[in-house]
């Protein structure tokens, strides 16, 4: 059987299951609205009270845009729960010859599950995403906290992070 590992090398969807673990990277589904998929991004950030008509409404936009918009998610099969997610969309630019950059968002694993390297294979697996469909660099944003484990992987501290928010 393909593991985890090869499928990220190779840039295949997510997918494959880690037998030992109980643990199947996949990319996001709209029955992961029952999975606890919010209520996963909500240890990162604030969700709202999305309801699953709001939630089936915006699954469909998103996959609409194919390799250019992925999220990705890791079940624990045994708890039929979302435990990691992480996304990737693709910003086609003018700039580098009409070249792509790679975002990284959303990156959170659940409290219960923290340890196990689930950060570590979303987030190989969404670079590697980018590197195969042709784009020149990944960006991110993250906390202070969460520096040292992205330079783990490489990423370095570059230029300065502005927000304007409108709420």
């Amino acid at each position: 059987m393909e593991t985890m590992e090869t499928a990220e090398k190779e840039g295949a969807s997510p997918g494959i299951q880690i037998k030992e673990q109980n643990f199947v990277m996949r990319r996001l589904e709209p029955s992961d609205y029952t999975r606890g998929f919010l209520e996963l991004l909500g240890q990162l950030s604030v969700c709202g009270n999305v309801s699953q008509q709001e939630f089936t409404n915006r699954f469909q936009e998103l996959q609409g845009l194919g390799d250019d918009y992925v999220i990705s998610v890791i079940e624990d099969t045994d708890r039929n729960r979302i435990v990691a997610t992480g996304t990737i969309f693709v910003e086609r630019k003018f700039l580098r010859t009409c070249g792509k950059v790679g975002h990284i968002e959303d990156v959170v694993v659940d409290s219960s599950a923290r340890g196990k390297h689930l950060g570590h294979k979303i987030l190989r697996f969404l670079t590697e995403h980018a590197r195969v469909n042709g784009c020149y660099k990944v960006i991110l944003d993250c906390s202070v906290e969460n520096q040292g484990f992205y330079e783990k992987f490489g990423f370095k501290k570059k230029e300065v992070q502005m927000a304007l928010y409108f709420e």
